[in-house]
């Protein structure tokens, strides 16, 4: 640093950018060098800093060199682009939040090591669901419709439902089967998928936090067979169950839906 201010070079560093950035930006007339000294050189105010910080977090959030120049001119231009930038990060903030919320899911589920149909008991975290009624998903269904046009309702409630009440979803679907009813296909109450915080919402559900008694199925579509092995530990381990019984996928979604990659959790809270 030299009395009459910082070298390109200095300033560069200061500001941890490059020469040729800066030389880019008094280019384009966003940041110039305070003064050229007699030997040519330019030189730039320890305060600029706070200019090119300025310009770096326009930049940072997609602002175009030209709204930059333009909102520098007045300080109403320069409100009103950083009103336009936050709202854009705030919308970057939640796809980011949606994606942790995704991604940490998959693998918390992905990580389940569980031997295939060996009941065992675990300790489970609070979740919140949204959770539609099965009697609705039967109404929005032709009569007779496949797995198919049931998968198809379901995402397409959950979207809907989503939209109104602002929920971000994992999308990775579950059942709910009634308390103190034999789990099965047929005994289901709800479908559902987690979302990642609680809302006003007449469909939301929480599976509350507590030690559960679960038991995997891997490499198969059909896991009818986990419930009786289930049911059939219960009763033979005299094990007190108590609330609903939940059964989801473990990320099979991410697996391009090949059988031998699948994988389901059938749990169930114990009583006390």
């Amino acid at each position: 640093m030299e009395q009459r201010g910082l070298t390109t070079g200095a300033f560069a560093a200061l500001c941890g950018t490059t020469k040729e950035t800066l030389r880019h930006y008094k280019d384009e007339g966003l940041l110039r060098p305070a003064h050229q000294g007699a030997n040519g050189y330019f030189y730039y105010d320890v305060e600029q800093f706070y200019d090119y910080y300025a310009i770096a977090i326009f930049r940072q959030t997609g602002t175009p060199l030209e709204e930059i120049r333009r909102c520098q001119q007045t300080a109403g231009g320069t409100l009103a682009v950083l009103r336009e930038q936050r709202r854009r990060l705030e919308q970057e903030r939640r796809k980011l939040e949606q994606m942790d919320f995704v991604l940490s899911h998959a693998i918390g589920s992905m990580e389940w090591a569980d031997p295939d149909m060996v009941p065992r008991v675990a300790r489970f975290e609070r979740e919140h669901l949204l959770a539609i009624p099965a009697r609705e998903l039967e109404g929005l269904m032709e009569p007779g419709a496949g797995e198919d046009e049931m998968v198809i309702a379901v995402l397409e409630r959950c979207q809907a439902l989503c939209r109104e009440y602002g929920m971000q979803p994992d999308y990775q679907l579950g059942a709910i089967h009634l308390p103190k009813v034999r789990p099965g296909p047929g005994t289901i109450s709800h479908l559902y998928t987690r979302i990642r915080e609680p809302v006003d919402c007449p469909y939301c559900l929480e599976r509350p936090a507590g030690d559960y008694l679960c038991l995997c199925c891997r490499g198969r579509w059909d896991i009818s067979g986990g419930y009786d092995a289930l049911t059939r530990y219960m009763e033979e381990q005299g094990v007190r169950t108590s609330g609903r019984v939940y059964a989801c996928d473990l990320a099979g979604f991410l697996l391009n839906g090949v059988e031998k990659n699948a994988a389901a959790l059938l749990s169930v809270p114990l009583d006390g």
